[in-house]
């Protein structure tokens, strides 16, 4: 008779073993180069130190190596895309977003001593600062979307592009900043002007 495996244990296993894997090798990678400098640092070196082939580390990070500093990026437009569409009833689209750009900058991981010295890697090397902003900006048509769908425009809206857009620099717009709570606060308080002022006026 054959063995009966459960489907839900193994795969969770397995996805578990990934996810492990996964951390294992973007935490190698943020270690040499806090370290070293992101310039000093190779792929190969990486996957040595995280007991890995180069092929399986591309296998996690196909996008290539400053997407070893950033790896959680999928979860992170679900979340953005949840701020809009999963938002407390009465919540304007300005304030649930504003929240959830507080949330990122001010969140546990931002108040780990060792933050600071990552944004500053970030920051003084220009290919992880490009890197930075547009894997945010991967983020700008769902964002648009789940805006759009909000107050009843058509899924290419200028207005709802827009303030994607916008709302998106904000993150690479605080990270310059010494107090990126504040930066956040002022340039959310500029677009919900914006924002109010536009979507409320008749659509010619």
């Amino acid at each position: 008779m054959a063995e009966t495996i459960d489907p839900a244990g193994a795969g969770g296993r397995r996805e578990r073993k990934k996810a492990a894997t996964r951390q294992a090798i973007a935490d190698m990678a943020l270690r040499l180069f806090l370290e070293r400098g992101y310039e000093q640092v190779g792929v190969r070196e990486i996957a040595e130190g995280a007991d890995v082939s180069v092929s399986t580390l591309f296998n996690y990070f196909p996008e290539g190596k400053e997407a070893l500093v950033f790896d959680e990026d999928a979860s992170n437009e679900a979340a953005l895309v949840r701020a809009v569409t999963d938002r407390p009833p009465g919540q304007s689209v300005p304030r649930a977003l504003r929240a959830y750009l507080i949330g990122f900058v001010d969140s546990p991981h931002t108040r780990d001593p060792r933050f600071a010295d990552f944004q500053r890697l970030i920051q003084e090397t220009p290919a992880l600062r490009e890197y930075s902003r547009t894997m945010w900006l991967r983020h700008e048509h769902a964002l648009a979307r789940a805006l759009a769908d909000q107050i009843g425009r058509p899924p290419d809206d200028l207005i709802c592009a827009a303030y994607a857009r916008f709302t998106l620099e904000i993150l690479t717009f605080a990270g310059s900043r010494p107090d990126p709570v504040a930066a956040v606060d002022q340039a959310c308080l500029l677009l919900d002007q914006g924002w109010t002022t536009t979507v409320t006026r008749p659509t010619p």
